[in-house]
């Protein structure tokens, strides 16, 4: 009677009325002196890290350091043509040369267990390029987020067909980052994480979103959300893919 009784105590721990799980995800890190603060942050959020920037190297080491979660912010074009920085993936680049440049990403970048795209609008509806992409992230055991900044992305098709585990933004946070805005999303990054027991929210390292962000997160654990690193919420998938891979990605 007692072995059922805690059996019956278990399953309802780990019932999905009962786990509401949260990954945030901090972007666009390593070109401002001012990213150094999310350095502050609880360890449990995860640093996506632009790579070759002037400060990426050193604010991953760092942040991996102080246990956070790595990840690549890989700059991948965008319909608008904005200007993408160093390391980025175009449309015109062949497989040797995303491969390539995937490589030198997780090389310049320490610790790095995943990726999400750094705009992408373009690149992300095409389905060569994103195949390469995934046999690269394939090869370093590594994760990736669709930052779905086009509802048309392929990533989630060649992730699967390639055994990537994958997640999807759901919320970005800082669109605006006036107070009012801020509140009235992060209330929806609340509703909806207890709603779907799961939920991805990126958001960046501006001043406004970083002390918000310090003031409010108290809120999650009150309302029954737990914030975890991001591959936590793929732990079964990776498991499962990459039985063999430690906390640190290959580089």
């Amino acid at each position: 009677m007692r072995f059922i009784l805690i059996l019956l105590l278990q399953l309802i721990c780990l019932s999905p009325l009962n786990a509401a799980n949260l990954a945030i995800i901090i972007d666009d890190i390593g070109y401002r002196q001012t990213d150094e603060a999310v350095l502050s942050l609880p360890s449990n959020i995860t640093l996506s890290v632009l790579p070759h920037t002037p400060l990426g190297q050193k604010l991953a080491l760092e942040g991996h350091n102080k246990g956070h979660e790595i990840m690549i912010h890989l700059p991948m074009q965008a319909l608008s043509g904005n200007e993408l920085g160093p390391g980025a993936l175009t449309s015109d680049m062949s497989e040797q040369q995303i491969k390539s440049e995937i490589n030198a990403a997780f090389h310049n970048i320490p610790f790095a267990r995943g990726a999400n795209n750094h705009m992408g609008s373009l690149l992300t509806q095409l389905e060569n390029p994103m195949l390469w992409v995934m046999q690269s992230l394939k090869h370093k055991q590594a994760y990736f987020v669709d930052s779905m900044t086009t509802r048309f992305s392929k990533a989630s098709e060649q992730a699967k067909g390639v055994g990537v585990p994958l997640l999807q933004r759901q919320v970005f946070l800082d669109n605006d980052v006036r107070h009012s805005a801020l509140e009235k999303q992060f209330k929806r990054i609340i509703t909806q994480t207890k709603q779907q027991g799961t939920l991805v929210a990126i958001a960046h390292p501006y001043p406004e979103t970083l002390a918000y962000l310090k003031a409010n997160l108290p809120r999650l654990k009150a309302n029954g959300i737990t914030l975890v690193n991001t591959s936590e919420l793929l732990a079964v998938d990776i498991a499962k893919i990459y039985p063999t891979s430690s906390h640190q990605t290959l580089r």
